[in-house]
Parts: C-alpha cells; sequence; structure tokens
C-alpha cells in the first residue's frame, strides 16, 4: 500500500467553526467511509488509479470514472487502485454502457463498496444487482420528482449537481437545486451537492442547508497526483469562471446533453459531429439509441486529446466555472486541508 497520510482535519476541540463542520459531515463521512465528505467527481481520463487512490488515502472520496471502458479496463483500473489505497473508493457507470450489467459484475468482484450511477435512469434490475453484491449505490437527480423515484427505486443516496459543473450537466443551477430538494430530502437520503463549488465556504452553506457532503471535480484536476497533461493544467490555471461554456444543441431532434468546458476549437468540431449524426437520423442509417452513443463517444475522444495528449485546442477542455479558482498545481491532500479550514472558519463567522 502506499502512504496512507491524510490531509489535516479540523480539530474538533478548537473552535466553534470546526467542531460545527465535523458535526455536519459526520453523516457523509459515516456513509462514504471517508473522514470528510468530500467527493472527488469522475472525470473521465482524469479519475483514474492515481487521482483516486490519492484523494482517498487524503481522506476525501475518490470515485473512478469509468465511462466507455471495457469490462477487462475497469477490473484492471480497480485492481491497480486497490494497490495504491486501501481506503474505500467508489465507480462511476454511465446507465447507457452497453456492458452495463458485466461492469456491474466487475465491481462486485472487487468487493466496490459504493457505485454510482449517471446518464439517466437507471436501467431495470441494475440497482437490484449492484445492491445485491452489497453495494451502496448513488445515483444523479436533475429534478425533484426524479429524486423521489429513485429513492422509492432502493437509492442509497444522491448527487443534485447543477449547470455550472463541467462536463455533462443539466440547466439549473446549483443553488436552485439545493434550495428546492435539500428540504424535501436530506431528511430521506444523504444528498451530495454539486456544481460550481470552489471554495469552503461553499460547503459550509450547503452542509447548513441538510447536505450530507459536497462532491468537486474542478478543483481537483490541478492536483499534482492528477495524470492531466501539462496544457490541460495550464488551460485551467489561465481560466475565468466566463471561459468555461456550455455546448450548444445543434438539432433540436438530437437530444444532446449540453457539455460545459472551455472555450477552444473543439466546441466548433463538436457541432460539426452534431450535423454529421442528424444527418445519419435523417437518412436512417441510425437509431436514435445508437445517435446518441456516438455523442459519447465523440466527447471521450475529444476529452482524452485535450487530458492526454494536451491538444487544448481541438479537444475537450471539460471544466466548470469554479476554474476560475484554480490557481495552482499543489497536492490532494493540500487542497481538501485548504477547503476543510475555509469551511470551518465560515462557520466560526456564522457562530459568531
Amino acid at each position: 500500500m502506499t502512504n496512507t497520510q491524510t490531509a489535516a482535519s479540523p480539530d474538533p476541540t478548537t473552535d466553534i467553526g470546526a467542531r460545527r463542520l465535523t458535526s455536519r459531515m459526520e453523516r457523509g463521512a459515516a456513509f462514504l467511509g471517508s473522514e470528510v465528505a468530500i467527493m472527488a467527481g469522475a472525470m473521465s481520463w482524469v479519475s483514474e488509479r492515481h487521482l483516486v487512490s490519492a484523494m482517498s488515502n487524503a481522506g476525501g472520496f475518490g470515485v473512478i470514472a469509468c465511462g466507455a471502458m471495457t469490462p477487462a479496463l475497469l477490473d484492471a483500473e480497480i485492481a491497480a487502485t486497490k494497490a495504491m489505497t486501501d481506503r474505500p473508493f467508489g465507480v462511476n457507470l454511465i446507465t447507457m454502457h452497453p456492458d452495463l450489467t458485466a461492469l456491474i459484475e466487475v465491481c462486485a468482484r472487487h468487493a466496490v463498496g459504493h457505485v454510482v450511477l449517471a446518464g439517466g435512469l437507471p436501467p431495470k434490475g441494475s440497482l437490484e444487482e449492484i445492491k445485491a453484491s452489497g453495494a451502496k449505490v448513488i445515483c444523479f437527480a436533475p429534478t425533484l420528482a426524479l429524486a423521489k423515484k429513485l429513492i422509492r427505486s432502493g437509492v442509497d443516496a444522491l448527487v443534485i449537481e447543477g449547470m455550472e459543473a463541467g462536463g455533462h450537466i443539466g440547466p439549473v443551477s446549483t443553488s436552485v437545486l439545493a434550495q428546492e430538494m435539500l428540504p424535501e430530502l436530506a431528511g430521506v437520503v444523504p444528498v451530495f451537492v454539486a456544481g460550481g463549488i470552489g471554495r469552503g465556504e461553499a460547503i459550509a452553506g450547503y452542509l447548513d442547508m441538510g447536505a450530507a457532503g459536497v462532491q468537486i471535480g474542478t478543483r481537483f484536476v490541478c492536483a499534482s497526483e492528477s495524470i492531466a497533461h501539462p496544457n490541460f493544467k495550464k488551460a485551467f490555471i489561465r481560466a475565468s469562471a466566463r471561459d468555461a461554456v456550455a455546448s450548444v444543441q445543434i438539432d433540436p431532434r438530437l437530444p444532446v446533453i449540453p457539455v460545459r468546458a472551455l472555450k477552444n476549437a473543439g466546441g466548433e468540431l463538436f457541432s460539426a459531429r452534431q450535423r454529421e449524426v442528424a444527418q445519419s437520423l435523417d437518412e436512417g442509417r441510425l437509431a436514435m439509441a445508437e445517435a446518441q452513443l456516438q455523442i459519447e463517444h465523440y466527447w471521450a475522444g475529444a476529452l482524452r486529446r485535450a487530458v492526454i495528449d494536451g491538444d487544448v485546442e481541438h479537444g475537450s477542455v471539460m471544466a466548470g466555472q469554479s476554474v476560475g479558482m484554480v490557481t495552482k498545481e499543489e497536492p490532494i491532500a493540500d487542497i481538501i486541508a485548504a477547503l476543510m479550514e475555509e469551511a470551518a472558519q465560515a462557520f466560526d463567522r456564522r457562530a459568531g
């Protein structure tokens, strides 16, 4: 196992703010099995063994982004992550993946404790398959109605993610979702808030509203342990909030979930790809499900070009609007420590 040094958690004996932060995070941390209730967002090509193990070793909760991985690749990634940390971590699976059942079986073989389902309603039987392995199921809930349906289906926890987030996004802001959903849901299952969170003050605010914890992605991209290409990290460090823009849907018949990324030529390439897929639909060469899958494959390839190859002009530099708060490359333990200190100070000020 690697080093298991953790980020400095607030000392509950030092001040009111630290004690309140520890208390507010207790439910989420217990659910995740981590020291602090901060999940790392699953970012394709970024959230792999190095970042995930570093996140968990630092006291947070790492999540492998399965994305378009085959079952064999996911099997190898989980095994490699387990060799780098003895702490809990999760796996994010995309519901539309054609091999979803096989991926769930891989997670079960490795006794993965938490499976995060993203990308739409879970297919029939998938929740039962995951829970049969003893794992907890976390799902994304873009609306209150869907959240309640997921809870009735047996989901153990929810992530509510606002449109400020990077990658695939919905149409509603994090602050509005939190106001609408936390009063209704927080007493039923643990709810983690995501989207646009870059400082501890925001974490404190959502915890005070009833959140069990938060999910953060953009803030961790420039961690020292992240394998993202230096060009990718430089793009984040140079960017401001307004540089992270949502993609445009070209054809209303092709329901493409918007993606938030830094402005570059890659946005135009995506528009062109949408037109090609729409034309294939017109000509009957593609079914709708296959068309949507092709769009997902496009994003996976475009993101890889940016993250791994460093082509930040033509690849997809997915980033949330909190990117303006990413100012340097630093160890993930330091990032978590700073977030926790900021949150504790925010609680301290409120107590005063």
